[in-house]
């Protein structure tokens, strides 16, 4: 075992603050990684206060890793020291199963290994994750970073950049459809990215008239107010495809609405109950699809992170000191950021 600084959440009420962890020895095909930045995804502080009932303290957050390789186990042959890599939302998984055999490791039979708030599969130890000095992990979950990304900014890409893009990617997004992003967040701005690059006619769905600029900055050709109901029925029946990041309880029937016939909506930031309830008539009576996503495989992951190399796309980022995190979290919960913090890891030295 090897001791790393780290930073950790102890209790819901304790914050984060500096410790110590263990990182173990290389088995055969473990890549380690010194990291060199990690993203803030707001699942980060869902588990640092335990807001879904599911932590196991001391937690050390941190999904969207970015860093160099120091070394590879003996059976590894596709990464080598020096190496740019990324570690995203997942470690492990039971690697039998079909979703496993198709790459689709985030939708496990058995469950996946998380980043962190998981348990080993081999030795039953609790997994941490990036926010400390170094990671260890097999291969078959490590990504190549393209050269073309500015690391910082790629970082993001592992969790919010993989959320927005796999369903867009997976229901076949093209040149001539038109689609809706809702909410301009950390996962809108991207989708917004990636609907435009993919060709498609791309709207942004707002409350707040205050983000038209800001929506035809990062790539939206039309911004509707979504408050303003004659805008929304100016665009009912018209969208091949609605991506909803909103994380918090809302209406979705408006929205469906907006769909055409055999219209999908996805929704990738929901995770609570729909209230007020859904019209099923809105679905039924024009053969439209309410559906969900998760992150994605890693293979699609790669395929993501290849397509931000090749389509100049990245996650717009601010870049923290990580003895700033407590504060970062709050800035978060109020919505002051555009659109990912990400911690320069080289600042845990000085903690």
């Amino acid at each position: 075992m090897n001791e790393i600084k780290a930073f950790a959440a102890t209790s819901a009420e304790s914050g984060m603050a500096p410790t110590t962890i263990s990182r173990r020895v290389l088995r055969p095909d473990d890549v380690a990684v010194d990291i060199e930045y990690c993203g803030v995804c707001h699942t980060d502080i869902h588990f640092a206060r335990n807001d879904w009932g599911m932590t196991r303290y001391p937690v050390v957050p941190g999904h969207e890793i970015v860093g160099r390789v120091t070394a590879v186990g003996t059976d590894v042959t596709g990464f080598r020291p020096g190496d740019r890599v990324g570690v995203g939302c997942l470690v492990d998984s039971c690697r039998q199963c079909a979703p496993c055999g198709e790459g689709l490791e985030q939708y496990c039979r058995e469950g996946p290994t998380l980043t962190y708030n998981g348990e080993d599969r081999h030795d039953q130890s609790p997994t941490f994750g990036g926010y400390s000095e170094a990671i260890v992990v097999s291969d078959r979950f490590v990504l190549r970073i393209p050269e073309a990304l500015d690391p910082a900014a790629a970082a993001p890409l592992l969790c919010a950049g993989i959320t927005t893009y796999s369903p867009l990617r997976h229901f076949g997004v093209r040149p001539g459809h038109k689609v809706g992003v809702i909410g301009m967040g950390g996962l809108g701005h991207m989708g917004v990215k990636f609907a435009r690059a993919m060709g498609a006619e791309v709207t942004l769905f707002t409350r707040s008239p205050g983000k038209v600029a800001e929506a035809e900055k990062q790539g939206a050709h039309k911004v509707v107010i979504s408050t303003d109901e004659e805008q929304m029925a100016a665009v009912a029946g018209t969208f091949d495809f609605l991506l909803d990041t909103v994380p918090v309880q809302h209406d979705l029937n408006p929205y469906i609405e907006a769909l055409s016939y055999d219209g999908t909506m996805i929704l990738v930031g929901l995770l609570d109950s729909v209230e007020p309830p859904l019209d099923a008539g809105g679905l039924v009576f024009q053969r439209r699809a309410l559906v969900g996503s998760l992150i994605g495989g890693l293979p699609e992951t790669q395929e993501m992170l290849d397509f931000c190399a090749e389509h100049d796309i990245a996650c717009d980022i601010e870049m923290l000191d990580i003895g700033e995190i407590n504060a970062a979290y709050e800035r978060v919960m109020q919505g002051d950021v555009k659109y990912r913090f990400v911690i320069d890891m080289q600042t845990l030295a000085a903690q």
